[in-house]
């Protein structure tokens, strides 16, 4: 017999947020300093997973094992499970504890990484957004729900892995050592933006990213520029030539291999109805940039996007009059489903080599590739989260075939496969991966509300099983 009600759940979650039980648990959770990509972070990870997250899940009935990474150097993941009934369908819910670097001194005055300060609507810490504030919600909404009914009505497993931010290193070989704990009928998580502050966001997948390096060595040291200028080759400009093949001035892709063929009608349908707002201290989209010939929502959601994210010859922190002997280029590719991430590098070098520039090596910069993914917002499981977050928000979520950015979303889809939902409960504002980082306040208590309001409905009547 169901006890309780769906709006008692979300009173209850309502409650959470505004009696400070929100803030308390986020403040414990950021003030341990998950920075994955230091050498001195293990202690931190482990304390995330072994003593935070499984002492707060534990009180929720799940039974919690922290396990190594196949990749020793890398952090541990934990599995937490709920099993209430093996005939009920079970929900996998994923979140990661690491965050990146700190960069404690350049962070505005009054604030600090590791302790959340409020300002107006903002709640300022590292991995508020991304992505300890997501899975707190998450976690939260479970436990609304299991108050108000006595148990969730489904099956829930909790994987936290401490590794996302340095490419989540061993993910894919630990999901497939231990495939058993972690089946499950679908992933439903919580991570990026979304894509217009004021309303809910789902996206079923994400774009690809491959990080890869341009390097152009001419000769050893410099020469001086008034003696040899005129005479001597710099790798700079001729790296800047070779770089300007790859795009036109206003950024559109000109590797023929990395041009997607996957915009369909359906994909095209999906998007029409999304528009991109990400609130107040966004940057302004550039109208005149990207893919001439799609909205802005395609050039992200539908296309793949080149980027040299930096750039470098000579000393620039002390230039010298002296022809640099080497020049490097850190570029980025993100890429949509179609795209052979096999042949990312080959095709690129195939390009190079038809416009002569045969002498610019290429070196893949991770060893991690994220590849794309996408869920057909038709699926059920698609379906049936828009149909609980409409009811709960009282307006339709942007339905996204997949974000813009990269998640090891193919470790979920393709080792475990499993439809997956995805509900961020941040903004595109939000400072993430920068200084300053910052949940908005309304976002993360719609989201316990939209998230209970999910979590209940689950329990009630999920997708693909008859209502009685």
């Amino acid at each position: 017999m169901t006890n309780g009600t769906r709006e008692g759940a979300i009173a209850r979650a309502e409650l959470y947020f505004d009696d400070g039980g929100f803030l308390t648990e986020l403040q414990r959770r950021v003030a341990i300093p998950t920075t994955s990509q230091e050498k001195d972070s293990m202690p931190a990870l482990q304390e995330y997973v072994s003593g935070e997250m499984t002492e707060s899940l534990e009180k929720l009935g799940y039974e919690c094992t922290v396990l190594p990474n196949p990749r020793a150097e890398y952090g541990p993941f934990l599995i937490a499970r709920r099993v209430e009934d093996p005939a009920k369908p079970t929900v996998l819910t994923y979140g990661h504890g690491d965050v990146i670097r700190g960069q404690d001194d350049q962070w505005r005055s009054g604030l600090s990484p590791w302790k959340i300060v409020i300002e107006g609507d903002r709640m300022y810490g590292r991995g508020t957004a991304d992505n300890k504030g997501q899975h707190t919600i998450n976690i939260a909404a479970l436990a609304c729900v299991l108050q108000e009914r006595g148990a969730l009505g489904f099956n829930s497993t909790v994987l936290i892995e401490t590794g996302e931010e340095t490419g989540s290193p061993g993910l894919a070989d630990f999901c497939k050592v231990n495939k058993a704990a972690l089946k499950a009928d679908a992933l439903i998580g919580s991570d990026g933006p979304r894509l217009d502050h004021r309303r809910p966001t789902i996206f079923g997948g994400t774009r690809g990213t491959m990080n890869f390096n341009l390097k152009l060595t001419y000769r050893e040291g410099g020469h001086h520029s008034g003696n040899w200028g005129g005479l001597l080759s710099n790798p700079g400009i001729v790296l800047a030539h070779a770089l300007a093949t790859i795009t036109d001035r206003r950024g559109q892709i000109k590797v023929p291999e990395w041009r997607p063929t996957t915009l369909t009608n359906s994909v095209r349908a999906a998007l029409a109805d999304a528009h991109i707002d990400a609130g107040d201290g966004a940057p302004k989209i550039d109208p005149n940039w990207g893919e001439e010939a799609l909205t802005p929502v395609e050039r992200v959601f539908g296309w793949n996007s080149f980027e040299v994210l930096a750039f470098k010859t000579g000393n620039p922190d002390r230039p010298v009059n002296a022809i640099p002997p080497s020049a490097i280029a850190y570029c980025q590719l993100r890429f949509v489903v179609g795209t052979d991430p096999h042949d990312i590098l080959p095709a690129l070098r195939r390009h190079l080599d038809r416009h002569g520039y045969q002498d610019v090596e290429l070196e893949a910069a991770r060893d991690v590739i994220m590849h794309a993914t996408r869920l057909d917002p038709e699926n059920p499981w698609a379906k049936f989260a828009a149909g609980s977050i409409e009811k709960t928000a009282g307006q339709k979520p942007n339905m996204l075939p997949n974000l813009g950015g990269s998640l090891p979303n193919e470790v979920f889809t393709d080792i475990l496969g499993l439809p997956t939902v995805w509900v961020p409960h941040s903004y595109a504002a939000c400072s993430q991966h920068a200084p300053n980082e910052h949940l908005l306040a309304p976002v993360a208590r719609e989201g316990l509300r939209l998230m209970t309001g999910l979590f209940w409905d689950l329990g009630a009547h999920p997708p693909g099983v008859a209502r009685a």
